[in-house]
């Protein structure tokens, strides 16, 4: 099994990658559209989810609390479905005829890496989610047991030397 530590760390990889998917991504499009303002066309931007995600992402690796595992998570389904829905658009820009189609190549490749490392991180969170969950009941647990060493100190301690104390009317007396 993977350990706590390897999942952040992959968690982190990625995050770095989406965010520099996302940075990629945006400047391609701002490319594209300067491109398509030269030329008088309409084109599409790409507002990028991944760069989002990353930053959710990195966050997540630092502050591993149920609410922020549960906005990466959030954050990496948006991207998804945003890096799938731009990579359709985008898609149809292709089978126009014009000078741009090596752009839009990157920029439907930069949508599949995007939608794989999302795809990767939402995995990664669960399974860190999973992980932390079996430590805070390892650590339960150990402190359960604890409560359940010290409370039998405790009925050792109330014994003197193996005559256990007799309690009448909240006064103890040794027989």
């Amino acid at each position: 099994m993977c350990s706590s530590r390897k999942i952040i760390s992959s968690l982190l990889v990625l995050s770095v990658l989406e965010i520099g998917l996302g940075v990629s991504s945006i400047a391609l499009g701002a490319v594209g559209i300067c491109r398509a303002k030269a030329k008088h066309k309409t084109q599409q931007g790409d507002a990028s989810p991944f760069l989002v995600c990353g930053l959710c992402g990195m966050l997540c690796a630092r502050k591993r609390t149920g609410l922020i595992m549960i906005l990466f998570s959030s954050c990496c389904i948006c991207g998804l479905i945003g890096g799938i829905l731009n990579f359709q658009f985008v898609r149809a820009l292709v089978k126009r005829p014009d000078g741009m189609h090596s752009l839009h190549l990157a920029i439907m490749s930069l949508a599949c890496l995007g939608i794989s490392s999302c795809t990767l991180s939402t995995w990664l969170t669960c399974r860190l989610a999973s992980s932390e969950q079996q430590r805070m009941f390892l650590e339960r647990e150990h402190s359960l047991h604890h409560s359940q060493e010290m409370a039998e100190k405790e009925v050792l301690d109330s014994t003197s030397n193996g005559i256990s104390q007799i309690s009448y009317n909240g006064r103890s007396a040794s027989p």
